[in-house]
């Protein structure tokens, strides 16, 4: 090694702990300034967020510093002076070969050495992530080096991006997106948009995109139409029956003879030879309403006794012709052009971008859909992108990730909740999606109002700033206990910024992401300058047609 490569000493180890260590620095390097240059930078010794090594022996132990702190002390004269400290974490050991592995197996005691981490160094402990060449952005203490992460462990084994409102998730998700088509051509996503931030339409209806217009396929929800029959049973128990009415039991019971009824006429016309209550093909959402119509006005002996249901199916009735007669629920429950069960292959292919137009993100925009129906649509997107890739033959040639935006919205922590048949059913993709070629990627402000059965299947985790105690605790407790003091930082994370931590990282590790490009609609209000500057008078008429057309601009 030349001597612009010698490794520089920077202290020694001090104690030593099961979780963590603490080291002093040399007096030297305990300046006001002390800069040291590691090959061609250079940093200031034992910085927050820097790696360090400590050697012993025949031992190597990687660390990062989390910490540091003066201590006076006086000398025989009675001059005060300090000493200078820094806690470590340590993430792993440096083998006599130069290879890094996770974890630590052979601790060194207090009196080893402690030196710098230079470029080189992290250069071998990412080499095996490099060559996948899946960048997301600068290492924060060393700008000069591009983080690559393992796409294999990130994407096949669940991932969370969480951050508070601000702090960068959208420009994050976005940057990743991006970086991932362009480190892997064939990739399959489909991004669940709850505020048509990565695909909006101008003001003259065009569509915008904060991807490429060959990459990208853009769906409103409202206008694709999303026919209740391709719901599963329990999506449309949840959208007609109240599970607090005293009725619903037998509502349930009821809805599911009728469906299977309905459903193996539909079988017989096209030549299915068995069917299920799940089986997604084509019936009559108005049949279905006049068979319980009809049972709840049923009569007998002309009409001198009541019939077994007579008056049972009050409450389904009124909210099934709410639902019905509400002109926001036309997508879901009065489908035009997807009416039968032969226009199931399209719409698939326009899940999984092999429709008109091939693309690698197929975006659902669902700005536009009423926000108590969100879940049941977020939910039956997860769904058919599940089922597709459990019937397809080639999804192990065929793998896709779902993008779920603000995902505690309709996959919550509360259970029996009132769409507690949504959240089952995205947490069976977690628990069983990769198995078929289905991964799940959740985006979140709240981790502590998640479902803990999704973020416990996550094995990576890109954390950007969060300042609420009970997030911080709870992301805390997601990473390893060595490692969990590494949240501390969440407070002082930029926007942008954030830590990597999990399978896809050989180490935690503190980044700068990529800034977009195209960036997603999602920057603040400008307040200043909208107060200053802005409309003095608004057409408030044409705000009331659009509010009552559900129209958004």
């Amino acid at each position: 090694m030349s001597e612009q490569q010698a490794p520089i000493h920077i202290g020694y180890l001090s104690e030593v702990r099961g979780d963590g260590m603490e080291a002093r620095i040399a007096d030297e390097h305990a300046s006001e300034l002390p800069i040291i240059k590691v090959g061609n930078e250079e940093i200031l010794a034992g910085h927050i967020g820097s790696y360090v090594v400590i050697r012993q022996a025949n031992i190597g132990v990687l660390a990062l510093v989390f910490k540091i702190w003066e201590r006076d002390r006086y000398d025989g004269n009675g001059a005060r002076k300090s000493d200078r400290f820094i806690s470590l974490i340590p993430v792993g050991e440096i083998q006599e070969d130069g290879l890094f592995v996770r974890g630590v197996r052979h601790y060194p005691t207090p009196g080893a050495k402690v030196y710098a981490v230079g470029l080189d160094e992290i250069n071998a402990i990412f080499s095996k992530y490099r060559s996948y060449q899946f960048f997301i952005g600068q290492l924060s203490a060393h700008k000069d080096y591009h983080l690559s992460l393992d796409p294999r462990a990130l994407f096949g084994r669940h991932f969370a991006i969480l951050g508070q409102s601000g702090s960068g998730k959208s420009w994050t998700v976005t940057s990743l997106i991006q970086n991932t088509i362009r480190a892997m051509p064939r990739t399959h996503l489909i991004m669940l948009d709850l505020h048509g931030e990565y695909c909006w339409k101008d003001e003259n209806g065009v569509v915008q995109s904060a991807f490429a217009e060959n990459q990208v396929n853009y769906i409103d929800a409202m206008e694709m139409e999303m026919p209740y029959w391709m719901m599963t049973y329990a999506e449309l128990v949840d959208l007609f029956i109240d599970r607090d009415d005293k009725g619903a039991t037998i509502q349930m019971s009821y809805m599911r003879e009728i469906l299977q009824q309905l459903k193996r006429k539909e079988a017989k016309r096209i030549g299915l030879p068995t069917v299920s209550i799940d089986t997604p093909i084509y019936f009559s959402l108005a049949e279905m309403y006049m068979q319980f119509k009809a049972a709840n006005e049923e009569r007998k002996d002309f009409g001198k006794s009541q019939g077994a249901l007579f008056g049972m199916f009050d409450e389904f009735l009124i909210r099934m012709q709410s639902r019905f007669n509400d002109v926001r629920y036309d997508f879901l429950l009065k489908p035009k052009r997807r009416n039968n069960s032969e226009s199931m292959a399209e719409l698939l292919g326009e899940f999984v971008g092999l429709g008109h137009k091939k693309a690698n993100i197929t975006v659902v925009d669902l700005s536009s859909v009423p926000t108590d129906v969100r879940p049941a649509v977020s939910a039956q997107v997860g769904r058919l992108a599940y089922e597709f890739n459990y019937w397809n033959p080639h999804r192990r040639e065929f793998p896709i990730t779902l993008i779920c935006e603000e995902a505690h919205a309709y996959i919550p922590r509360e259970k029996g909740g009132q769409f507690d048949g949504t959240k089952r059913m995205m947490e069976r993709i977690a628990k069983e999606g990769r198995k078929y070629g289905v991964s799940i990627g959740v985006v979140s402000q709240r981790p502590t109002e998640l479902s803990e059965t999704m973020l416990a299947q996550c094995s990576s985790f890109i954390c950007l700033r969060t300042t609420n105690p009970d997030d911080q605790a709870y992301i805390r407790g997601l990473v390893p206990e060595a490692e969990g003091d590494l949240t501390d930082i969440l407070t002082s994370l930029g926007r942008g910024e954030a830590l990597v931590v999990g399978e896809a990282a050989p180490l935690p590790t503190r980044v700068q992401i990529y800034r977009p490009n195209p960036e997603p609609k999602s920057n603040d209000v400008d307040y200043f300058t909208g107060w200053r500057e802005g409309r003095a008078d608004l057409d408030v008429a044409d705000i009331v047609n659009l509010w009552r057309t559900q129209t958004r601009k």
